[in-house]
């Protein structure tokens, strides 16, 4: 059977440096931090206080009000980011087959803000179990995907992928497979997340997983750098119209670039600790460039996961020079993540985004915040440190690695008519 060729024919948006495509790619190429003191609690007690939220958002310049009510804010922003995929993809609906375009989403917590506030309200009254009717719907992490499909009417598969940090590349990478083989000829796909919550820093503080550089939160997230203590916590959502080639064409559709393949991996290590030396990332690299029929050489960048821990930038830093070599030190090596923090299961939409429009742009983004070097990592790979390179991309990888072992890869490059 042959294989379909796959196009990304929409993006959209919705992160802690911008609420849209452009103002994304504009903060990302100028090195802008999103890391900000938290306004949605008080963090008085918490050991971490400051987050990359969503900044000037408000949901009622998208969704109805009413309706907005019945969604947590991890599927407000999967709409907004897909309604402005969906407008930049410039479907003819009255032409469009809706019974071959699907939607399969990724997130990896899910409604935690309802959840947390319905226990919250149960646990300060009189043990009366006064649930919000809309509380399960609200918090289960696939009732995005299903918003997206009742939203447009799309009537192909619908589900959602969970694999932690790991979740929206699943999510593309099945979206990817489900055309290329037949079963679609369009589908929307992506992640959203909105953790930075009571809960959910309080969790990951607990877990000593998070950045507590209270005093310089711009300069928390910095991936590779020596003095790096821990992840900043992020929000928001990313969306990609993904498309059959000969189905965009046909319909003169925009194209941004052809996906060519995607891979996966476990670590099977730990339940939240990279292995040491980066055998799942390696594995995930070689069986990505493996299923686009490309060879190390071929690549000329590489997205990294890149979260700003100790351990997880030595051993992704160490997979790279294992899978390419010599080649290793010719990439722009990059994480977004200094910039957006992590948004935990969006974090491989926005960063494939970010991939693609580096190919567009033939500009790579900056990994910032990089003051010292750490002797754990080869000073002779080319980082793309604290300010943004051109360079003609031609072929651009995104890593994403999530708690659990689970690794998920994908790789963009130019059309090739």
């Amino acid at each position: 059977m042959e294989l379909r060729r796959v196009v990304v024919t929409g993006l959209g948006a919705l992160t802690p440096i911008g609420n849209t495509v452009e103002e994304y790619w504009n903060s990302l190429i100028n090195g802008v931090s999103g890391a900000a003191p938290i306004t949605y609690f008080d963090t008085t007690n918490f050991k971490t206080k400051f987050a990359c939220e969503v900044k000037n958002f408000n949901v009622e310049d998208f969704i109805d009000r009413k309706e907005a009510r019945k969604m947590d804010r991890y599927a407000q922003y999967a709409l907004v980011a897909t309604d402005e995929a969906v407008k930049d993809a410039n479907f003819d609906f009255d032409t469009l087959d809706k019974d071959r375009v699907g939607v399969i989403w990724g997130s990896g917590i899910g409604g935690l803000e309802t959840f947390q506030e319905e226990v919250m309200n149960f646990a300060a009254g009189n043990g009366t179990p006064k649930f919000n009717p809309f509380f399960i719907p609200k918090m289960i992490a696939d009732i995005a995907g299903g918003h997206i499909s009742i939203k447009y009417g799309f009537r192909g598969p619908n589900f959602t992928t969970v694999s932690a940090c790991a979740s929206s590349t699943n999510a593309l990478i099945d979206a990817f497979n489900y055309i290329r083989l037949g079963h679609a000829d369009v589908m929307v796909t992506g992640g959203s997340e909105a953790a930075v919550t009571i809960a959910g820093m309080g969790g990951f503080n607990a877990m000593h997983a998070l950045s507590t550089r209270n005093d310089d939160p711009k300069t928390a997230s910095r991936p590779m750098d020596k003095d790096r203590e821990g992840f900043v916590l992020g929000e928001g959502a990313g969306a990609l119209v993904i498309e059959e080639y000969e189905h965009a064409k046909a319909r003169g559709a925009k194209i941004y670039c052809e996906i060519g393949g995607g891979g996966m991996s476990a670590d099977a290590h730990h339940i939240t600790a990279p292995h040491p030396e980066g055998l799942g990332a390696r594995n995930v690299m070689i069986n990505c460039l493996r299923d686009a029929g490309l060879k190390p050489t071929d690549v000329d960048g590489v997205n990294m996961h890149g979260t700003s821990t100790p351990l997880g930038d030595i051993a992704e830093s160490k997979a790279i020079i294992e899978v390419f070599g010599d080649h290793a030190y010719t990439l722009n090596l990059n994480s977004t993540k200094s910039m957006t923090g992590h948004l935990l299961g969006a974090a491989g939409a926005i960063e494939t985004i970010a991939s693609i429009l580096s190919i567009r742009h033939g500009i790579v983004p900056p990994t910032i915040n990089h003051f010292t070097d750490d002797e754990n990592i080869d000073p002779k790979l080319n980082f793309t440190f604290n300010k943004a390179q051109k360079r003609d991309m031609e072929v651009v990888m995104s890593n994403t690695f999530g708690f659990g072992g689970h690794n998920a890869c994908v790789l963009v490059k130019k059309l090739e008519l």
